[in-house]
């Protein structure tokens, strides 16, 4: 069972657009990130959270030349995330749907360490599993 928990969306200042979804639907700034893939704040209403993210570089963002517009300068719905249960059986009933396998997956050698598997769907909208989920990337 597959269960939507995580929406990214790419924003050119993280930190001024989590302050107004704080401000006018109540959330909660739950976590930051600064790394090689992006800079941004990550805002939730307890279930579901919302990464506001500014890309750091077109490889990052996900763009792929001639097939779409995304890019580190795309400001809008970037890509959702399910948690999933398991996540070959996940894997297969993506790819029997029409769907493609993207970018990232666990190493054999830790299983357990947080990823994010991307895929697109018929469209090209990118789509992450794991297994783990996206709250423990800020709970300490």
């Amino acid at each position: 069972m597959a269960k939507l928990r995580h929406i990214a969306m790419s924003v050119p200042d993280p930190d001024k657009i989590a302050d107004f979804y704080c401000q006018a639907f109540d959330m909660e700034r739950v976590g930051t990130t600064d790394s090689p893939l992006a800079k941004g704040v990550y805002v939730s209403d307890g279930v579901i959270t919302v990464a506001l993210l500014k890309y750091k570089s077109d490889e990052w963002a996900g763009y792929v030349e001639g097939e779409d517009e995304r890019g580190k300068d795309f400001v809008g719905l970037h890509h959702i995330g399910f948690q999933v249960d398991e996540l070959r059986e996940a894997e297969k009933k993506i790819e029997k749907a029409g769907g493609k396998y993207f970018m990232g997956r666990p190493t054999d050698d830790a299983p357990t360490t947080f990823y994010e598997e991307k895929f697109r769907d018929p469209n090209g909208v990118i789509i992450d599993i794991s297994h783990l989920g996206w709250e423990h990337r800020w709970k300490k």
